[in-house]
């Protein structure tokens, strides 16, 4: 069988709060929409925006980050898979479809007064293995608190170019 890729990386900021709940199993499931941009010339030659919405899911410790972190206007960075399901609906017995996002990596770029509450906490899951997953922090110094940096003094004519 010939090698495949099914990855996606996103950029872009949260559309609603997220819808949390639990499957019969306990699994706790974390629906989401994202907005990504794009802008593009139309045929005057003008510029227009373009916005694109994604559907987002995310799986138990996951899921748990953007329950207590995420809401509407939130700015995600997300790695993911694309997912296609289909069903057929019970009143026209019409085939159904909805493309999704299956979250992989989650990092939450909203600082705390743009409401995250996150500043720069990083989540990452492995698909099919929810205990081998990493966290991290921003783990620079405050501002102001770098020695080197501010023992150096640099001019322009320190610049080469």
């Amino acid at each position: 069988m010939a090698r495949s890729v099914n990855k996606v990386t996103l950029l872009g900021n949260v559309g609603k709060d997220p819808e949390i709940r639990s499957t019969a199993g306990g699994v706790m499931v974390a629906s989401l929409t994202l907005a990504t941009s794009d802008r593009q010339k139309d045929a005057q030659g003008n510029w227009q925006d373009r916005t694109e919405w994604h559907n987002l899911k995310a799986f138990n410790r996951t899921a748990e980050i953007v329950r207590d972190y995420v809401k509407k206007g939130s700015k995600l960075y997300i790695e993911g898979k694309i997912t296609t399901n289909s069903w057929d609906d019970k009143e026209t017995g019409a085939k159904r479809y909805r493309t999704e996002i299956l979250v992989n990596e989650l990092v939450l770029l909203s600082g705390r007064d743009e409401g995250s509450g996150g500043g720069g906490y990083s989540r990452s899951t492995n698909a099919g293995s929810s205990s081998s997953s990493t966290a991290s922090f921003d783990q620079r110094p405050p501002a102001g608190q770098d020695d080197i940096a501010q023992s150096a003094e640099i001019s322009d004519d320190d610049i080469p170019f």
